[in-house]
């Protein structure tokens, strides 16, 4: 199952990785894009190619699916459609900008609201990791080695590392690491590559407390992330569900080896109220 939609995404992500690469090589200008809350973030010519690239390749192959990309107009049609397409096709442009490279091209694919496919693929390292249900999580490593990925099966948060942002590191993140008592804390940039470093047993938990990533930042990432064992859901224990007309995760994410997903919900509740973070419960509807 999914065979030539999986084979379709690497191809594609490698392509749009390439030309990202050659980019991030060169001076290249940097623009700010406004979010509808008034948030600016930063965009590239490094972005908007890639993501034509994905776009165009993808529609070509799939006609009958819907696509959302972040760097493209959202018609709302893709509401219209069962299988649509979840493309971030430069995740983590600070780091791209900031050229620490941290930065992933990742396309996923959602099916009635379920992520079911994913691939996110690491330019400067020549890291992939891609999934699609029920088949696994694998990674193609620099020396193209593939390796199945399985999680960590740790329920003792002492023997924890928590995955955090390099460019957006939440004040109360701090609070996290003492409430959980974990052993320490891993800096990385892009929300693929962190969800990685779970899969490889490098991380065994990501918290994100802020609204603002979107259905493109998790949608690929969680698929590979379920398939090696782990869980990802919002930060009160919820499923996103993908393909709604508001694409924000308006209550953040948390990701885990899935051993201790549900400890983790538990442990976050005091600090969700001490944090006064309250559940948008619109965030699904369409």
């Amino acid at each position: 199952m999914l065979e030539k939609e999986l084979e379709t995404a690497i191809a594609l992500a490698r392509t749009a990785g390439a030309i990202i690469l050659d980019f991030y090589e060169k001076d290249f200008e940097i623009e700010q894009k406004i979010s509808a809350d008034n948030f600016s973030e930063p965009v590239t010519i490094a972005d908007r190619t890639a993501s034509k690239i994905i776009v165009e390749g993808l529609a070509e192959t799939f006609p009958n699916d819907g696509i959302l990309s972040e760097e493209e107009f959202d018609d709302k049609k893709r509401l219209e459609r069962q299988r649509v397409w979840i493309i971030d096709p430069l995740d983590g442009t600070q780091g791209f900008v900031k050229k620490d490279g941290d930065f992933a091209v990742q396309i996923g694919l959602s099916e009635k609201g379920e992520a079911v496919l994913g691939v996110v693929f690491l330019p400067l390292e020549n890291i992939l990791y891609f999934a699609s249900k029920n088949n696994g999580a694998w990674m193609i490593d620099s020396n193209e080695v593939r390796k199945r990925l399985r999680v960590s099966g740790k329920t003792d948060f002492r023997e924890m590392n928590l995955a955090v942002s390099r460019n957006h590191r939440s004040p109360n993140v701090n609070r996290v690491l003492q409430k959980f008592n974990l052993k320490r804390e891993i800096k990385r940039g892009s929300v693929g590559l962190k969800i990685g470093l779970i899969a490889r047993q490098i991380a065994d938990l990501y918290i994100h407390f802020s609204p603002r990533t979107k259905h493109w930042d998790t949608c690929a990432p969680e698929i590979i992330l379920r398939e090696a064992g782990g869980n990802l859901t919002d930060i009160f224990g919820d499923k996103i569900v993908y393909n709604t007309a508001d694409v924000h995760n308006h209550n953040g994410v948390l990701a885990s080896n899935g051993a201790a997903h549900a400890q983790a919900v538990e442990n976050l509740k005091p600090l969700l109220n001490e944090f006064g973070r309250l559940r948008v419960k619109s965030a699904k509807k369409n």
